[in-house]
């Protein structure tokens, strides 16, 4: 890693962000502030500015640059560092950790500012240009990310190697905010949020529903396909199903305790559908010919997300998953997990996604966040390694995103705007069979314990519609379409022949709307591209007296005067080949 890498171009930043910010505001009490994927942040307290200052801020920021020419480092003694920052109980804090720690206390100097740092910034910040970063907004944060902790200002700014790199992010930002899938839900009437409900509780009106359950009837139609059959399981269980699997110790923080009436029992809300598939699989005697059990589940999950975290349908509280568990020998494991890419890489054609995998390690230095033998530990992610090379499938490594019970094969999808989303993930499970003692009788006689198998494809149906929302900026492709087809009569002449081809599209099962409001045509056409309706059907008098239709897509395109009969079977086709 050199010293002028973007990481620490944007970590020296921070310091001169903090710098220019104790300039303008002296009372000011800096707190944080880190790196991030984009540029930079540095939070603060006693610090009361709107986005208004922030080209104030920006220019003194400008004005110190050039009188940054190096990074001292010193390594300072607790008391000299406590001394320091008496009156700034954040760096206290932080300070007495790294005392604690054993670890050494250092600060940096640049100019006329210092401050407590562990490192990590460029030789030379005068010959940084200017127009390579930027302060981009100020956002309100809790300190160390805790709601029960003080609210402080966050100021964020941007930063690349480049203007140019700048100028491009900035571009795709425009288009993102163009894209926000909260915006899009609300303009074409997908989905609506409750106070009475409560926050992260997804409402889904006619049309939302109905992508819900398109996208949930692919998959399954995907999975009879593959011999996997549909189970359902209850959205509450007791503790003690959880703590079986391990989830209470790991996950109980972000579990809803439900209270009975009747029982002193402890029962959870379900956050996942894995202990419950286990018990179904326990409910009788398996035999060697039994497996590989394949369970396919669409049960509502929850979690009790932080309320700061909550974000449309990228972040919720109720959601459902197209999981899939296999129970399987250890000799057909291989055969299944093939079956399964097959299937993730026709999915993922269908959505037009660009992908890789990641595969999800341990991360080494923390052995006791994982269960299970280290040596299987071992075989499994060498296992999984293997598979990806056998399937010809381009792979990174994700040391420390493994399953506390698992190593994962995650899919990463890459959106229209170069986004990158976890959705699929494929895991190989020996832990959790042995958890829960479950056995099958091998042609020996003996009783072994089943592989479990994880597998999801398109992840969480909830963060999905919000993906493709984003990704085909709510024009989604017709067999996906709330709305398939808007007839539009020029004027009243034409009703009458617009309701018969409304009626004759509805006897075809395909999704209509008339539209023959005392509207201009004009009008008409917008209001229906706003929807992002994929066909609109022009009727004027010719079409009447020639028995025809005319066809306008969304994009413009126009298919004149053509029979109805044959844009139906046109659209059909579009719809059977999911094009």
């Amino acid at each position: 890693m050199t010293k002028d890498n973007l990481e620490n171009k944007r970590h020296s930043l921070t310091h001169l962000l903090a710098a220019a910010v104790l300039e303008l505001y002296p009372n000011a009490q800096p707190t944080l502030g880190p790196a991030v994927d984009d540029g930079f942040y540095y939070d603060f307290d006693n610090l009361k500015i709107s986005e208004d200052d922030l080209p104030k801020i920006e220019a003194m920021m400008k004005k110190i640059l050039p009188t940054w020419n190096k990074f001292e480092r010193h390594e300072i003694k607790p008391a000299e560092a406590k001394e320091f920052f008496k009156n700034n109980s954040y760096k206290l804090e932080l300070i007495e950790e790294i005392e604690k720690n054993g670890e050494p206390i250092t600060f940096y100097k640049s100019g006329d500012f210092e401050d407590l740092c562990r490192g990590g910034h460029i030789d030379n910040m005068s010959k940084v240009p200017f127009g390579s970063w930027k302060l981009d907004r100020i956002a309100g944060a809790y300190w160390r990310g805790d709601e029960k902790n003080p609210m402080l200002t966050r100021v964020y700014g941007l930063a690349f190697k480049t203007k140019k790199e700048l100028e491009e992010y900035e571009k795709m930002i425009k288009e993102a905010e163009k894209r926000d899938h909260r915006k899009l839900g609300k303009e074409l009437d997908l989905f609506t949020f409750s106070e009475l409900i409560g926050s992260g509780l997804p409402l889904y009106t006619p049309k939302g529903a109905l992508i819900r359950r398109l996208l949930n009837d692919y998959i399954e139609s995907l999975q009879l396909k593959s011999d996997c059959t549909q189970v359902w399981t209850p959205q509450i269980a007791k503790a003690d199903l959880f703590k079986t699997s391990g989830h209470y110790d790991k996950y109980k923080d972000g579990m809803f305790k439900v209270i009975s009436n009747y029982s002193k029992e402890e029962f959870y809300l379900k956050p996942m559908n894995c202990p419950q598939h286990t018990q179904i699989y326990a409910g009788k005697m398996r035999s060697y010919r039994d497996l590989p059990l394949r369970y396919t589940d669409f049960a509502m999950l929850y979690r009790d997300e932080k309320p700061g975290e909550l974000s449309g349908l990228a972040r919720v509280r109720s959601f459902s998953q197209d999981d899939c568990h296999i129970f399987c020998r250890e000799d057909q494991v291989n055969k299944e997990i093939d079956n399964m890419l097959n299937m993730i890489k026709e999915v993922m054609k269908t959505f037009g996604l660009k992908y890789k995998y990641r595969l999800s390690t341990r991360d080494l230095r923390r052995p006791e966040k994982y269960s299970g033998d280290p040596k299987v530990w071992d075989r499994v992610e060498k296992w999984t390694e293997e598979i990806m090379q056998r399937n010809n499938i381009e792979y990174f490594d994700g040391p420390g995103e493994a399953a506390f019970y698992a190593p994962k094969m995650d899919l990463i999808a890459t959106d229209a705007l170069g986004r990158e989303w976890q959705l699929s993930t494929i895991q190989i499970d020996f832990v959790t069979p042995q958890k829960f003692s479950l056995v099958y009788t091998d042609k020996d006689g003996k009783e072994k314990s089943p592989v479990m198998l994880h597998r999801a494809i398109i992840g969480s149906p909830e963060r999905f519609i919000m993906i493709l929302l984003e990704h085909y900026v709510g024009a989604f492709p017709v067999w996906l379409s709330p709305v398939q087809i808007a007839i539009l009569p020029i004027s009243e002449k034409q009703n009458s022949y617009a309701e018969q081809i409304y009626s004759q599209f509805k006897k075809e099962d395909l999704r209509v709307e008339l539209h023959n409001e005392n509207e201009s045509l004009g009008k008409k056409i917008r209001n229906a591209k706003t929807q992002r309706i994929p066909y609109l059907i022009i009727v004027g008098e010719e079409e009447i007296k020639n028995k025809t239709i005319t066809v306008e897509g969304r994009n413009d395109q126009k298919l004149k005067e053509i029979k109805t009969e044959e844009f139906i079977k046109k659209i059909k086709g579009e719809i059977k080949e999911r094009r």
